[in-house]
């Protein structure tokens, strides 16, 4: 039987979704609270890699077993004991073999979290990034537009990655912001087919470079056509990120 989980996490402590040899993941952590809990070792599949310091509100996993005998929706209650706080599964449910909770996916979405101040605010400082001045939301609304639609993040994505094409379909960026007691929270939402690694990092740090007018339509496209990284912004901070939704085909 598959077995399929939506779970949820606070990165800050782990270095990434994937099994590392001298660090602490995710995954490792998910099989682990498997193996106490139900007495089987087993390889989770996630929807995609988060990397070291990403959160996540809705990854999707999966494994298989022919011998549980739990109902997969028991399965948050199950494992959540033997789990470390700050990983929990928030849902399970079953699914057939030709389920996969990578290669099935059809779209994701990330939010990045921004907040401007002068000094950093403790409650935030976990899961956003600060910065000290941002543009107005009409620029950074305006700007978002650019990168809508299909084109080659290759400059987006960090060197070593080993992806086949670098061709994604970005279907929405979405900013949106409130003022707080003190600060300016602004969270970027990124809804697309599939990601590079630093895609949404990078994105974000030329995203507040374009709506300040520190790079340009024209520097941007020639980005695409080139695949220079050195024309984009900085690559942002992990703890911003987040992954907070999965989708399907039903």
């Amino acid at each position: 039987m598959r077995f399929v989980m939506k779970i949820a996490y606070d990165g800050t402590s782990y270095a990434g979704w994937q099994r590392q040899k001298n660090a602490m993941s995710v995954q490792e952590a998910l099989e682990n609270a498997i193996l106490q809990a139900l007495g089987v070792e087993v390889r989770v599949t996630a929807s995609g890699r988060t990397d070291a310091g990403v959160h996540a509100a809705g990854q999707v996993c999966h494994f298989d077993s022919d011998t549980l005998t739990i109902p997969p929706e028991r399965m948050p209650d199950c494992l959540n004991r033997f789990l470390p706080p700050d990983v929990r599964i928030v849902d399970g449910w079953g699914a057939n073999v030709n389920f996969d909770s990578n290669r099935s996916a059809k779209r994701k979405t990330y939010c990045y979290s921004l907040y401007v101040s002068n000094r950093e605010m403790p409650l935030l400082e976990r899961f956003a990034v600060r910065v000290e001045n941002a543009p107005a939301l009409d620029d950074l609304r305006k700007a978002a537009k650019l990168f809508e639609g299909e084109h080659d993040f290759k400059a987006f994505c960090a060197s070593g990655s080993s992806v086949k094409t670098t061709v994604r379909t970005v279907y929405e960026v979405k900013v949106e912001e409130r003022e707080n007691f003190g600060y300016r929270e602004i969270k970027i939402f990124v809804t697309g087919n599939g990601f590079l690694y630093n895609m949404v990092r990078t994105m974000t740090g030329e995203l507040l470079d374009l709506a300040s007018g520190k790079h340009t339509v024209e520097s941007l496209q020639t980005a695409y056509k080139t695949g220079e990284r050195s024309l984009l912004g900085k690559t942002m901070p992990a703890k911003g990120l987040l992954l907070l939704n999965v989708e399907y085909e039903t």
